[in-house]
């Protein structure tokens, strides 16, 4: 009987499994996973679970019987020491797991600060899964003082948590401007004003020098500034999870290289997920969204049974912070104009990334009008004029 085995249970992992029941597999599905407990997601994480507004049950993707009722095992707890691919096997300490195809969905892993500037030091921690966001939730009581390193989404996102709650923040950024790696000037000026308007202090152009644990952590900064803190949060990015891809020899370049089916160069070997660099618009990129694990992973379940498809991702991504909702439709590769479109009201706009008058992504900041036709333009590849998106009186759905 045909086994797919899957290492990693996250998103993309219990996604495929899924899809491949709901295909009518009905061969046997090993899901791997080296957290103990349940698949879950990861978003609420840092936010609303970390805020106590949502229980670890509630997190769960799927319920424990659902993985029995559908015939997946379920092998959580287990780090994978390596994949023999002449034998078609995963060993896992002392035991080992044979395969007929695997698909690898192993993620991300945070970066973390060098040991050199306090990395290892007690009250520096990263949020990627559940035990990270366990093991500092204690620290956010009011009051407290906390230093975020790292202005991207992870960054700014938790820097909101802690300040909803009543702690004194203050969050550097080694770069020009905070978003600078992911977004426009125009929305970096969005979320700074956000930010400092709920009494985050940031500081751009700033790096870390180092952490020095004494009563508290003393941090010096790259300007010469110390800040005395409780306790840090690190969120200076992702590194692809294809450790184990790259020692069984497969090929990776910042993540598993995959064709447009999802499979790498062993035709029995997958991937999907974050681990996973894939090509898109003549380029190889990975997606770190909840949404590509969940699309790429089905469309790897399909192409596994035969189905011999490219997969086409339709990025769009998103991110909560105090009472705004941002909505990211496309990706905004090379764009050379930024046209601002009004909302609502003075926390509501649009930014419309073009290149060469291509429409290539668009931010919406609670804008979800606006993020809808912009997404659907995107998706069908049509581009309005620079001047219409700028004209808030004009109707963009009659574009579609």
């Amino acid at each position: 009987m045909n086994h797919i085995a899957i290492l990693g249970a996250g998103q993309a992992g219990s996604s495929l499994a899924a899809k491949l029941r709901g295909l009518g597999f009905g061969g046997r599905i090993t899901l791997i996973g080296e957290e103990g407990t349940l698949p879950y997601q990861r978003p609420p994480l840092s936010k609303k679970y970390l805020m106590g507004e949502m229980t670890l049950e509630q997190l769960h993707l799927r319920p424990e019987r659902f993985y029995a009722d559908n015939d997946i095992a379920l092998l959580l707890g287990e780090k994978v020491a390596a994949i023999d691919r002449a034998a078609r096997q995963v060993r896992l300490g002392n035991d080992v797991v044979a395969y007929d195809q695997l698909a690898l969905t192993t993620g991300a892993t945070p970066r973390a600060l060098p040991a050199a500037l306090g990395g290892g030091l007690q009250g520096v921690y990263v949020v990627r899964n559940l035990a990270d966001v366990d093991r500092m939730a204690p620290e956010f009581r009011e009051g407290r003082r906390v230093l975020v390193v790292g202005g991207g989404y992870i960054g700014l996102e938790a820097a909101a948590v802690a300040a909803r709650l009543g702690l004194k923040v203050t969050l550097i950024e080694a770069a020009e401007r905070i978003l600078q790696r992911v977004a426009a000037p125009q929305t970096s000026d969005y979320f700074r004003n956000l930010h400092a308007g709920n009494g985050v202090e940031i500081l751009e152009g700033t790096g870390l020098a180092g952490l020095e644990r004494r009563e508290a952590i003393s941090a010096a900064l790259s300007d010469g500034s110390r800040r005395e803190v409780d306790f840090v949060i690190v969120g200076i990015g992702v590194a692809a999870n294809d450790g184990l891809a790259a020692a069984a020899g497969l090929a990776c370049d910042g993540g598993i290289l995959v064709d447009a089916h999802g499979r790498t160069g062993d035709p029995a070997i997958w991937a999907a997920g974050d681990c996973a660099r894939l090509p898109y618009r003549g380029e190889m990129i990975r997606l770190e969204s909840v949404q590509n694990a969940i699309d790429q992973a089905e469309a790897v379940a399909a192409n596994m049974l035969g189905a011999a498809a490219d997969y086409v991702p339709k990025p769009w991504f998103w991110s909560d912070q105090y009472d705004v909702k941002l909505q990211i439709a496309g990706l905004n590769m090379a764009f050379d104009q930024v046209v601002v479109r009004p909302g609502a009201n003075e926390r509501a706009r649009s930014h419309w990334y073009f290149r060469q008058g291509a429409l290539l992504a668009v931010d919406a900041m609670n804008e979800p009008r606006s993020y809808m036709v912009g997404k659907r333009l995107i998706e069908a590849g049509r581009s309005p004029l620079p001047g219409q998106v700028a004209d808030a009186g004009f109707d963009l759905k009659s574009l579609i």
